[in-house]
């Protein structure tokens, strides 16, 4: 599903009315009828009270909240609408919208100078149902004044509150929360979600989020070109590798996992496990030889591979040449779970990988080894000539730009979108909202997973994963996206069973099976 900033979101709208020949009107109906139809489900499966107080903002996001208004006295619902500006102040289609409204139920049609704050403090109740319809995907800033201090109400309000489009207070693009904000219960967002809707720390502030049809032609969107998309269960779905009845393993690709170190076997077996159970036909994990003994008794299916080491469990320089033959037969290539980062594991990776032609996932110790030799080597990541995965979490991230954790964090999609461009690759920048990026300029957002998938070894799983799909022969970038959401949705059934506190990169593993078949 395509994730769109406040301008896409505009430019989209305005090719249905221009271009198409939809009246604003009919766009803003559907928004609002939408609003009101919520509140009735709501009512019926909360049994709550009958009554709907409406906040109303002088933009087109206040003419949704108006037309919900007029289907809900439809309804015979008790339906208060408090409007947030004069009048006069209303244009277009919500001026329209208004004007009905008063004609419709002007009792109940209480106006900016009328606001008694304290009053209408103690007449909301908890059993009472809230529309925020205050600002739209124009808002930037800080909510000041009037808006302001009812906001700063509605965040209080201890019943079901019901935000227009996205929280008031909350910026369309950034998701950034720099004042008061709406903490809504539910968020109906209208056509397509939008960019900041899904950005971390702020994305609470919308609660459960529901894409409405707002009658935008599916031609148009389709048509309509963006940057960004959601990861959805029908994408999923669609890119799942299929199974041949007469197919052999050999069909479903050989995985090399290069890694481990003294302390760190885990790594190793984890991410070769994920592979298997995501699919591989064949993995083999390539250890320091002094390691490997450990591997063949932790590991049934997975075939073992020692390789050369300077002292036990620190990979030779050396081993570059051994790694090179084997990757001869495999179809992806995982390197770093746990390799550690001794000096002569810097040298093996600084001299083999710019020599690797295979699909290659690099993770972890990885990571941070390429980002010591970057400082020397600016340009290593771009003389690699493999199709090429990163998979950094923020800090790792950090270590490769040279940008701090915090800005990373700040804009976590435009920083994935720079650095997949400019080293030429797939960045998988994990976290709450795992974003993948191409060089292309396309990202994919995930949105499965919770807290309890941090843990030590899920980035392991999630390594294992993608090797696997891309041995399956799926695209790098493809494969990233499609393993990120397995991987979550593995940590929700994990959830589901163990809880959050108690779940482990093992149990990850174990529901697998359940992301890939339910």
């Amino acid at each position: 599903m395509k994730l769109v900033t406040a301008e896409e979101m505009k430019a989209l709208e305005e090719a249905a009315i221009q271009e198409i020949g939809i009246p604003s009107i009919i766009l803003m109906e559907h928004a609002g009828k939408s609003l009101a139809m919520k509140c009735m489900d709501l009512m019926k499966q909360n049994k709550c009270r009958q009554r709907v107080w409406i906040f109303v903002g002088k933009g087109n996001n206040g003419g949704d909240g108006l037309v919900a208004a007029r289907h809900l006295v439809n309804e015979r619902v008790e339906t208060h609408v408090i409007l947030l500006c004069e009048p006069r102040d209303l244009k277009g289609d919500a001026k329209t919208n208004f004007e009905i409204a008063r004609n419709l139920f002007l009792e109940n049609l209480v106006y900016l100078d009328d606001l008694d704050f304290d009053a209408m403090g103690k007449e909301i109740r908890a059993e009472d149902l809230v529309i925020d319809a205050i600002y739209g995907t124009g808002f930037k800033g800080v909510a000041m004044g009037i808006d302001g201090a009812v906001i700063r109400i509605l965040s209080q309000h201890e019943g079901i509150v019901i935000s227009a489009d996205l929280p008031s207070g909350m910026e369309a693009n950034t998701g950034k929360v720099n004042g008061p904000c709406v903490r809504a219960d539910y968020t109906l967002t209208f056509g397509l979600p939008k960019l900041g809707m899904f950005r971390d720390p702020d994305a609470v502030f919308c609660g459960e989020i529901e894409v409405v049809d707002i009658s935008l032609p599916r031609a148009l969107i389709d048509s309509f070109e963006v940057k960004c998309s959601l990861i959805t269960e029908e994408w999923a779905k669609k890119h799942l590798p299929k199974r041949r009845r007469d197919s052999h393993k050999g069909d479903y690709g050989h995985v090399f996992v290069v890694g481990g170190s003294t302390g760190m076997t885990g790594a190793v077996a984890l991410a070769c496990r994920a592979a298997l159970v995501s699919g591989a036909g064949l993995v083999t994990a390539g250890v320091p030889a002094s390691l490997h003994d450990i591997l063949e008794i932790k590991l049934t299916e997975v075939m073992t591979k020692p390789l050369p080491e300077i002292q036990a469990g620190d990979f030779s320089q050396s081993a570059g040449e051994v790694i090179l033959r084997f990757l001869g037969k495999a179809s992806a290539f995982v390197l770093g779970p746990g390799m550690g980062v001794h000096r002569s594991s810097k040298e093996l990776i600084n001299e083999m990988l710019p020599q690797v032609s295979v699909p290659t996932v690099i993770d972890a110790d990885g990571l941070n080894l390429i980002a010591e030799i970057a400082r020397d080597r600016k340009d290593f990541l771009n003389r690699l000539k493999m199709p090429l995965v990163l998979t950094p979490h923020p800090g790792e991230m950090a270590r490769l730009t040279g940008l701090s954790i915090g800005e990373i964090e700040a804009d976590r999609v435009n920083i994935a979108a720079k650095y997949s461009k400019q080293w030429g690759c797939v960045v998988v920048l994990k976290g709450a909202y795992t974003i993948v990026a191409n060089a292309e300029g396309e990202i994919l957002i995930n949105t499965t997973g919770n807290a309890g998938m941090a843990t030590g070894g899920s980035g392991d799983v999630l390594a294992g994963i993608i090797g696997a799909l891309i041995g399956q022969g799926m695209q790098p970038f493809e494969a990233a996206g499609l393993a990120v959401t397995l991987h979550g949705r593995a940590g929700d059934f994990a959830a589901k069973t163990k809880g959050m506190m108690s779940m482990t990169a093992e149990d990850l593993i174990r529901h697998l099976s359940d992301s890939l078949t339910e």
